[in-house]
């Protein structure tokens, strides 16, 4: 694992009025996070290389206000250089995302990172949260605004489930101590089409992966990945390392990183046909914070990342290890977690002894 070295941080202050998303939309499903970079990096030359389509664009963006929701009881906001930001794919099935499997239920956000952002905004660490981690949910206000009563030893996922964006957002925090600056939420067929516009993203697999529920089959070796092939990789959990979600999120993880080098490489802002196709894609595939539901302010969010390369994101996973109760699900190691948010909270990088003796899931270097 790569280290950064030790900034200071940064914090918006401003706050929206407050209200309710602009428009409903469908909640989303899991897909591997990309936001930060497909909704954010890409749309960067939207402003400035595609004026005539800068209205039709801002349509596209539907944002969603949680400052009202969360209120004040929040952790401090600390204005010195760095941004954190949660980035959640969600599990419905509804609208477009209907051909990816039945709706049963309620949304749940089956894909968590906190992205943080250090001071010259060159490095970033993101921790990724299992949705089957144990933890004691707060009380929130949901999407209706609804009082959500706080519950203990119940999954991390439940908070979206339960109270959408705000209360997913309060859980961090409660769980971090630390104020997320902004919430991006991912679509799950967008994350195709995305993958698509950009010609597919290459990987190497150091194994065969075969699994019938993400109907992927992978040999060794190096592929070009499609949408629907990338979307297979980031939902694939049985047949690789121990068959749990913490595998998955290191495919998650390693597909990422994959990512954010072929949104280096592609070179859209060469042809402002395919552009304008890629921010048109990636301006309907999510739905950010209040503060960053204009094109405007997303592209003002992406100059601030545009300098961010693969070799500059450290990436791990929250500590945990199996419950001893139920198996099927994870608790966090408390005193490791501290040091990884506690690490984030100073703009120092994480200390390697904090995810040392944890679970990982066991498929670390199948895909590079």
């Amino acid at each position: 694992m790569s280290e950064q070295n030790d900034s200071g941080r940064v914090r918006p202050t401003r706050r929206r009025p407050t209200g309710r998303r602009r428009k409903p939309r469908a909640r989303r499903r899991r897909a591997v996070v990309v936001a930060v970079w497909s909704g954010a990096v890409l749309i960067l030359g939207a402003g400035a290389g595609l004026g005539y389509a800068y209205v039709h664009l801002d349509h596209n963006i539907q944002g969603v206000d949680i400052n009202a929701q969360l209120g004040k009881d929040r952790p401090d906001n600390v204005d010195n250089g760095s941004e954190d930001i949660l980035v959640l794919g969600s599990d419905s099935r509804a609208g477009a995302n209907h051909a990816y499997g039945k709706d049963e239920g309620g949304a749940r956000s089956d894909t968590a990172m906190v992205v943080h952002v250090y001071p010259g905004h060159t490095k970033a660490s993101v921790v990724s949260i299992p949705r089957d981690t144990l933890v004691d949910r707060p009380a929130c206000a949901g999407a209706e605004g609804a009082a959500v009563p706080a519950e203990h030893r119940v999954m991390f996922n439940t908070a979206y489930e339960v109270g959408g964006p705000a209360c997913a957002v309060k859980t961090v925090e409660s769980m971090s101590g630390i104020r997320m600056d902004h919430y991006i939420e991912v679509d799950f067929a967008g994350f195709t089409k995305l993958i698509d516009q950009l010609g597919g993203v290459e990987i190497t697999t150091t194994r065969p992966i075969k699994d019938g529920k993400s109907h992927l089959d992978l040999a060794p070796g190096t592929h070009t990945l499609d949408g629907e092939r990338s979307l297979g990789l980031v939902r694939t959990r049985k047949s690789v390392g121990d068959g749990s979600d913490l595998g998955r999120i290191q495919l998650q993880q390693a597909f990422m990183k994959a990512f954010i080098q072929q949104v280096k490489s592609v070179g859209v802002f060469s042809s402002p046909t395919k552009l304008f196709g890629i921010a048109d894609t990636a301006t309907k595939a999510i739905t950010p914070d209040s503060e960053l539901d204009s094109v405007k302010e997303l592209t003002s969010f992406a100059r601030g990342l545009s300098k961010l390369g693969a070799d500059d994101v450290h990436m791990v996973t929250m500590p945990v290890v199996y419950d001893p109760v139920d198996p099927n699900r994870v608790v966090p190691v408390e005193a490791k977690a501290r040091q990884v948010w506690q690490a984030l909270k100073a703009d120092r990088p994480i200390p390697a002894a904090a995810t040392q003796d944890t679970a990982t899931g066991k498929a670390d270097g199948i895909v590079k």
